[in-house]
């Protein structure tokens, strides 16, 4: 990665990346011993990062919950964070969260915990585990959940708006641009990716200060146009 300056820009911790992809998650991918499940809208996430699953009573999954020895099934689940906008490898992110399912209680009916064993987060930037500790105590980004919305709006609505923030960038970026889109958002950033014939990279324009929720982030990208003395850095994307 190549750095535009030697001071370290604000960014989320490993723990509120991971909680952010699951805030905005849909969907997972369950493994246990010999199945494998595709899970859409059955899981929530609770406070301390507490991972509940909510299976149909007569699912598979219930009964080789129920029938597991020692009242638990070892499982992994795996969550993509996908960009919403129509760019080169949308895959941003992948969390693999490993624990054991066992029935939440009484009062929750058919539903599952998962007492968790490791978190692990897998970026472009490479593979790192997150501690569980920090996993629990971590918040998701507060744009985490309206960041699908907001992106797709400046790409469908903003295209001169997307254009005008490449040129912040200046001899920083490669010539031979072809095509950019919004790639995320968060509290401290907007980041673009910046595609070429060949290949691309991503540019991270720092907002002028913290947003703390969609109206915020958006005038946060209107200061970075009227007063462009943003921090940003670029650096090459590989596929998660």
């Amino acid at each position: 990665m190549s750095a535009a300056t030697d001071i370290a820009l604000p960014e989320q911790t490993a723990a509120e990346h991971v909680r952010s992809v699951l805030a905005r998650a849909v969907s997972l991918s369950l493994t246990t011993d010999g199945q494998h499940y595709d899970l859409i809208g059955m899981h929530s996430v609770g406070g301390k990062g507490r991972i509940t699953l909510r299976p149909q009573a007569d699912s598979p999954l219930t009964a080789q919950v129920a029938t597991a020895p020692r009242g638990s099934l070892a499982a992994l689940l795996e969550f993509t964070d996908i960009a919403p906008t129509p760019l080169r490898d949308r895959v941003r992110a992948r969390v693999t969260i490993s624990g054991r399912l066992a029935p939440a209680g009484a009062k929750d009916g058919d539903a599952l915990r998962l007492d968790l064993a490791r978190v692990t987060l897998r970026t472009s930037a490479g593979t790192q585990d997150v501690g569980l500790d920090e996993f629990a105590l971590a918040e998701p980004d507060p744009l985490a959940v309206e960041e699908a919305a907001m992106l797709t709006h400046l790409a469908d609505a903003h295209e001169d708006m997307v254009v005008n923030l490449v040129v912040l960038a200046g001899s920083r970026l490669p010539h031979g641009v072809v095509r950019t889109m919004p790639l995320a958002v968060d509290r401290h950033s907007i980041t673009l990716r910046c595609e070429y014939h060949e290949g691309h990279c991503d540019l991270r324009l720092l907002f002028p200060a913290t947003a703390r929720d969609a109206a915020e982030a958006g005038e946060q990208v209107r200061q970075l146009l009227t007063t462009p003395r943003c921090a940003h850095h670029r650096h090459p994307s590989a596929r998660p």
